[in-house]
């Protein structure tokens, strides 16, 4: 078994597994070179493209695991919910949800929808001998792409909603939770080995209204997804305040932002899987810089088995790759030493 799903399944890894969120992509030169004009739709949706770009920090780092080169609003995109991505904008929706009449709009996802990403995994793991990492957004946070028709700062209206008209936000976020089940299902039948859910926005909200909104539909899709034995990884940025209901929901390794320490995560979640946590930014300075905020997050972890290195959020476009490959093969050695030490 691979370290990364060692640790994610709560064995002891034969050594700290590694992966950063958005490695593919837009820090390497090779992507830009072979990405194409106009949405990364297009390049997501074209298997030889998409494959070639998830495999291409694969031959740069040595990571634990390939993440599929992809997006959390694919499987929207491709049954035509009218939403897209702008380049240098993000996901926009033309004629943004706001009543019962656009819940038609969201029919049920099928294989045929998402053909090309099928393909792209077949591509994927004819090439490389690594975890394929597939993941999906969270019902609540593709809500608010759908809702606000553009990334929002405070997701006024998504609240507005969800406070004034509950039903309909219910609606919406259950035929969600069906499409992003039918997506992680799909992923795993083709062959990803793990899958992140990813609820990027929910730390705008509150705890109580997120258990009341959101945990419930993100519980269903781990309880559907669990009897496949892919570990889950379940991650949101600015969360502190929810990882333990975030945990509560059921994930196998819960994801730690940048801005909680990850020892006051561990304190407070016990023997449970943890990933992160390293600011992106702190990938734009020097090396003494990345291997000292490192030392300080594999202190904090203290030799724990069930822990997956990352960052705590996306890799940064300005990122250098050659700090990424350094702080890949440093974590494996620092960190290797830590867990071997404890056991």
């Amino acid at each position: 078994m691979k370290p990364l799903i060692q640790a994610a399944s709560g064995q002891t890894p034969a050594r700290v597994p590694v992966w950063f969120m958005r490695q593919a992509g837009r820090s390497l030169p090779e992507y830009l070179e072979i990405r194409g004009e106009g949405s990364i739709l297009n390049a997501i949706s074209d298997p030889k493209r998409a494959a070639e770009i998830t495999l291409q920090p694969t031959r740069r780092y040595d990571i634990d695991g390939a993440v599929l080169f992809s997006d959390i609003i694919t499987p929207l995109w491709a049954m035509d919910a009218g939403i897209d991505i702008k380049p240098g904008v993000g996901p926009v929706t033309e004629k943004p949800f706001r009543s019962y009449d656009d819940l038609n709009r969201l029919r049920p996802l099928t294989a045929k929808d998402l053909w090309f990403q099928a393909e792209t995994i077949d591509l994927i793991l004819a090439e490389v001998d690594l975890p394929l990492i597939g993941f999906c957004g969270a019902p609540f946070t593709l809500a608010t792409y759908l809702i606000e028709g553009k990334p929002s700062k405070n997701h006024s209206i998504t609240k507005q909603m969800m406070f004034a008209e509950p039903a309909l936000f219910e609606d919406l976020c259950t035929k969600l939770t069906d499409i992003v089940i039918t997506s992680l299902q799909l992923q795993i039948e083709s062959g990803a080995s793990i899958v992140q859910l990813f609820d990027s926005w929910a730390g705008a909200l509150h705890p109580n209204h997120y258990e009341q909104f959101v945990a419930p539909h993100s519980k269903r899709i781990i309880d559907t997804i669990k009897p496949t034995g892919v570990p889950i990884i379940h991650f949101g940025t600015g969360t502190s305040d929810l990882l333990q209901q975030i945990k509560d929901t059921g994930p196998d390794v819960v994801g730690v932002d940048w801005k909680t320490p990850l020892g006051k995560a561990r304190a407070q979640l016990g023997d449970i899987g943890l990933q992160g946590n390293l600011d992106p930014c702190v990938c734009l300075g020097p090396w003494e810089n990345v291997k000292a905020e490192t030392d300080r997050i594999l202190a904090e972890n203290n030799g724990h088995p069930g822990y997956i290195f990352n960052l705590g959020h996306g890799v940064l476009p300005a990122t250098n790759p050659d700090i990424l490959a350094q702080l890949a093969d440093y974590v494996h050695e620092a960190g290797t030493n830590m867990l071997k030490s404890n056991e």
